[in-house]
């Protein structure tokens, strides 16, 4: 990403790029939503079209069917920093988003409340709380098209990644990763050859090894579920001394990989200054795929278009089994 400079003074909004990319993830559920607002309206409007006219009973049927929804190929929506939501909670987060803010910190304790008082079932209270929400203020929201809904997403996740600490890199791959799988499904509705997908909220350990990032793929056919590997390494100096140990490890950590009797995808994210060449080629010969990004880790603001394009046609091989 070039630095935007003016009179001397970096002004880049590195943060707003990401959170853009992780926004734009969310398309692939606002279109499945508005699939299912139009099977229970039968209508072909829009989602905003939907919403601005539908009757309490209408707006709770609509809500109720996608928390209820149980096709594994149901699209993803994601946190700040491109971890997934459970789907009851990404359900919550959506219709409160596109209605009021700050759904954890002020609209939950309501809820809670309510449930103390009537002794009422979760998703009952959420749906309800989300109808009234809708129909009272949807006159004052005036609209409730993608591009609108996207712009509030921005400005949620945002406030969601500002309150997770750490792990910055982490969270840059991850949204490549959401990225990429996200691309697909807007493309085809599904996950190819899979069922669904879990992509893990942290770091795995795999025997004495750290994952950084993680996706578990679980097969339509009923067989062991198969995960693709993502660990990622950095060096602020030039030195070459932590490239060999890390290609050391990483050997290593795929040795004991191939006599497991699960199956492994294996991609690295290293991002250096001047990582030894024939370390990158001891690494790529016995793995599926690197990205080196020639920087010092604290330049590094996720991935660039090509790279991203290449990171995408990956994951599609994956999920064709190419």
């Amino acid at each position: 990403m070039n630095e935007l400079i003016v009179h001397q003074v970096n002004i880049t909004h590195y943060r707003l790029v990401e959170l853009s990319k992780l926004a734009d993830q969310a398309k692939p559920f606002y279109d499945w939503v508005e699939r299912i607002a139009k099977k229970q309206t039968s209508s072909h409007k829009s989602l905003h079209d939907i919403l601005m006219n539908s009757t309490k009973n209408t707006l709770s049927s609509i809500i109720l069917n996608c928390y209820s929804e149980t096709d594994e190929k149901r699209p993803l929506l994601f946190d700040g920093v491109g971890r997934v939501y459970p789907h009851p909670k990404a359900c919550f987060y959506f219709f409160s988003w596109v209605i009021r803010d700050a759904p954890q910190q002020r609209l939950a304790p309501l809820i809670s409340r309510m449930r103390k008082l009537e002794k009422l079932e979760k998703v009952i209270a959420e749906t309800d709380t989300l109808v009234e929400l809708i129909f009272e203020y949807k006159n004052h929201i005036k609209s409730f098209d993608w591009l609108t809904v996207r712009e509030v997403i921005i400005d949620r996740l945002e406030g969601s990644r500002r309150s997770i600490k750490g792990h910055h890199l982490e969270a840059n791959v991850r949204t490549a990763i959401v990225t990429a799988f996200q691309n697909y499904f807007a493309i085809y509705g599904n996950y190819g050859k899979y069922k669904k997908i879990k992509i893990a909220p942290k770091q795995i350990k795999i025997g004495n090894h750290t994952i950084d990032v993680s996706v578990e793929l679980v097969p339509k056919n009923g067989k062991a579920n198969e995960i693709l590997l993502i660990p990622i390494k950095t060096r602020e100096t030039e030195g070459g001394g932590h490239a060999h140990i890390f290609t050391r490890d990483l050997i290593a950590a795929i040795h004991e990989l191939q006599e497991d009797a699960n199956t492994y995808y294996i991609m690295a994210v290293i991002i250096a200054q001047n990582w030894s060449a024939s370390e990158l080629g001891n690494i790529n010969n016995r793995i599926n795929l690197i990205f080196h990004f020639n920087m010092s880790p604290n330049k590094f603001q996720g991935f660039d278009e090509a790279t991203q394009i290449d990171l995408n046609k990956y994951i599609e091989g994956i999920l064709n089994h190419d």
